[in-house]
């Protein structure tokens, strides 16, 4: 409790950037919606194009500050509107539903048919559900994550005992992650379609590229945290690679491997998300934002956003609470 204030001031200062920023990002579409509605300015339309948006907002603040947070399709949504804008796609779909909408839509979900109109749909089950979206996001996600952490470890464990494969795989690693998600995220994709693997696998092998390597490094430095004295009694004992493995090594890793899990779920977060753009997909955090870019939906594009970073929170979140719970049984937890 006794960060809330720090926390909540630095939120506050944010906030307040956020909202002068939007000022003069939607500047130019304030002053075009005044101007139609019958305001008149000593710049014409054609000079406004070339005016940037502080130009603007100095040029008519009134109007720059009166349009700047109601804007159907702003540059930059104001909080208000992006957080409006997920309480509708979360909590609030068919609250004004009647009953005669009810029969004029169908969805297929869960191997059944839907005979309801769309936004008479639980927030779950709506096809403009943020719950869904994050749903079918996470699925790829979570399945990505685990094997790109078995991998990891796996590698891991390789490096830490073979100098052949600290020589050879770890360089390679290291160079995997200089190529672009998304030049690779089409070809991953491409190369799947065409042995007819289709859905959730390739999609969670693009999430597994993005979170193995964090695990790797991760877990390779934990293995070799143990001293060399430590190392010299397990064999002065007549240890096997084996038990030092399991009764050393592995405990001592435990801190590191889940620091870098961590950074590995949201990695492979941004991977599902990232996968789901070049395959058209109509649902899911990555299709929101497709759908929002497509149509000029910048407040559904945030939205979107913001969905994806508490999906991410809630994430490590989980990895954190699992962190402790181990750590405390190994007596390690600070």
């Amino acid at each position: 409790m006794g960060t809330a204030g720090p926390v909540l001031a630095v939120v506050a200062g944010l906030l307040a950037i956020w909202y002068l920023a939007a000022i003069p990002m939607n500047a130019a579409q304030s002053v075009t919606d005044a101007e139609r509605a019958g305001a008149a300015f000593d710049v014409s339309a054609a000079e406004r194009r070339d005016m940037g948006g502080l130009s603007l907002v100095a040029l008519a603040p009134g109007t720059a500050l009166a349009g700047a947070y109601g804007q159907e399709r702003p540059r930059l949504p104001a909080p208000h509107q992006v957080a409006g804008e997920m309480w509708a796609s979360t909590f609030a779909l068919g609250a004004d539903c009647g009953p005669a909408e009810r029969e004029r839509d169908r969805l297929e979900l869960f191997g059944r048919t839907w005979a309801v109109h769309e936004d008479c749909l639980a927030p779950v089950t709506s096809r403009r559900s943020l719950i869904l979206h994050a749903g079918l996001t996470l699925a790829p996600t979570l399945l990505g994550f685990a094997i790109g952490s078995l991998l990891g470890v796996a590698l891991a464990v390789g490096i830490v005992h073979s100098r052949v494969m600290d020589l050879s795989v770890m360089p390679w690693a290291i160079a995997s992650q200089t190529i672009p998600i998304l030049a690779i995220a089409p070809m991953i994709i491409v190369v799947m379609n065409s042995v007819g693997i289709q859905g959730l696998l390739p999609k969670a092998i693009i999430s597994a590229y993005l979170s193995f390597f964090p695990v790797v490094v991760g877990m390779a430095k934990g293995l070799r945290a143990p001293s060399a004295a430590d190392l010299d009694l397990m064999r002065t004992w007549g240890a096997s690679g084996a038990r030092i493995l399991w009764h050393l090594r592995l405990p001592a890793s435990a801190p590191y491997l889940f620091a870098s899990l961590k950074i590995g779920v949201a990695a492979a977060l941004v991977g599902a998300i990232v996968a789901e753009l070049p395959t058209g997909a109509v649902r899911g955090l990555g299709a929101r934002l497709l759908a929002g870019s497509y149509y000029g939906q910048t407040i559904q594009i945030w939205s979107a956003l913001f969905a994806a970073a508490i999906a991410a929170a809630l994430l490590v979140a989980a990895i954190g609470g699992i962190e402790r719970g181990v750590l405390g049984r190994m007596g390690l937890r600070r």
